[in-house]
């Protein structure tokens, strides 16, 4: 089959990505799509003295792409030196230590919902759809559901723009290559290989399947019946959050040897897990491709970041915002990636309903504080 315009937005629409890692046409036909951009398509092409005959963008879009696809070495030279010099205008204009001095501002980091972040389900089950009374849910505005929302947007606002500080660090590095306009999929290229980057945590999850495979209880448990042992008290009745918050806040509160020796065993125990993870990131990457939610399910190649507060892994939220840690970690990172070994990319994972099996290209970047 020919490897025309079609072909390649037939891969790119039906997310068969493996493709486009190793061909520099379809590399081609991702930077094109990139730039495809009212504004931003007319100056590539003014830059670069290109005339199109078509009006509409979907169609300049596969008549640029055909004109580039007569000299791809030439037109990949072509967009990386437009595609760097539109990114340089973008990076001058974010005020990275006022933005940081920004997210500073929020000190706790609570979603106002429970299903799974998501503010339209809580509010829909725990208001709209419970409570029949028009005067009982009017009074539930002042506390419970501003706080709800409140909380929503916080997290929401700090999230965005704490990603916008992490793309800077990327996109600042010479070996990046950014996507100009969003593409889905891509975020930026790293010696051409087309990356979706992923900004997370340690996965709870994870951890007690690390932890049950070493036949170490599961946190909560293991704190409950260290707990009991020490005759420290707590609510029983409370969720499982809270649980876990009282408990060690109370042996480090008693201050005693054998509480101490409780919170250290548990911190050990994880950062060995979190260790041998950094040692061997595939499984990792494997876990996390074959546990993402089904609404955001992709099978594109993907950079993890994954963020660490080994004494408190709750409070890893607050390294998005850490530049003291964030910026020399990914230098490295980019520094030394054309060292890697391909194999050491590549991810094979299926996902539960999906009867293929899928293939792509991941790495970690582990942020431990």
């Amino acid at each position: 089959m020919k490897r025309d315009y079609l072909f390649w937005k037939k891969q790119h629409d039906g997310e068969n990505l493996e493709l486009f890692n190793d061909d520099p046409l379809g590399q081609l036909w991702l930077k094109t799509k990139s730039i495809v951009r009212k504004e931003i398509i007319s100056e590539f092409n003014k830059r670069n003295s290109i005339n199109l005959s078509s009006t509409t963008l979907s169609k300049q879009f596969e008549e640029l792409f055909d004109l580039l696809s007569k000299d791809v070495k030439k037109s990949h030279a072509a967009l990386d030196k437009y595609i760097s010099y539109k990114n340089k205008s973008l990076l001058k204009n974010l005020n990275r230590g006022k933005l940081v001095s920004e997210l500073y501002k929020l000190k706790v980091f609570e979603w106002g919902g429970d299903y799974q972040n998501s503010l339209d389900k809580y509010l829909v089950s725990h208001y709209v759809k419970a409570i029949s009374s028009y005067d009982l849910l009017l009074s539930k505005f002042e506390n419970e559901i501003n706080r709800a929302v409140q909380g929503y947007v916080l997290n929401s606002w700090y999230n965005h723009w704490s990603s916008i500080l992490i793309e800077h660090i990327f996109k600042s590095h010479k070996s990046v290559l950014p996507a100009v306009g969003q593409i889905k999929s891509v975020d930026f290229f790293i010696n051409n290989i087309p990356f979706d980057l992923k900004v997370t945590y340690f996965p709870s999850e994870y951890l007690k399947l690390k932890r049950r495979e070493k036949g170490l209880p599961v946190e909560l448990t293991f704190l409950k019946a260290k707990a009991k042992s020490l005759n420290i008290n707590y609510d029983k009745k409370g969720k499982p959050s809270d649980i876990y918050y009282e408990i060690t806040e109370k042996l480090k509160e008693k201050g005693s040897k054998e509480c101490l020796n409780v919170l250290t065993e548990l911190k050990n125990s994880n950062i060995e897990i979190v260790k041998e993870s950094q040692r061997n990131p595939k499984m990792l990457s494997q876990w996390l491709y074959e546990n993402q939610g089904e609404m955001r399910f992709g099978s594109e190649n993907r950079l993890f970041l994954v963020l660490i507060d080994t004494d408190d892994f709750t409070n890893s939220w607050k390294l998005k915002r850490n530049l003291e840690l964030l910026t020399p970690a990914i230098n490295s990172y980019l520094n030394n990636f054309s060292k890697k070994q391909r194999k050491d990319f590549e991810i094979v994972f299926n996902y539960s309903g999906r009867p293929q099996t899928f293939k792509a290209l991941a790495d970690i970047i582990f942020i431990v504080k």
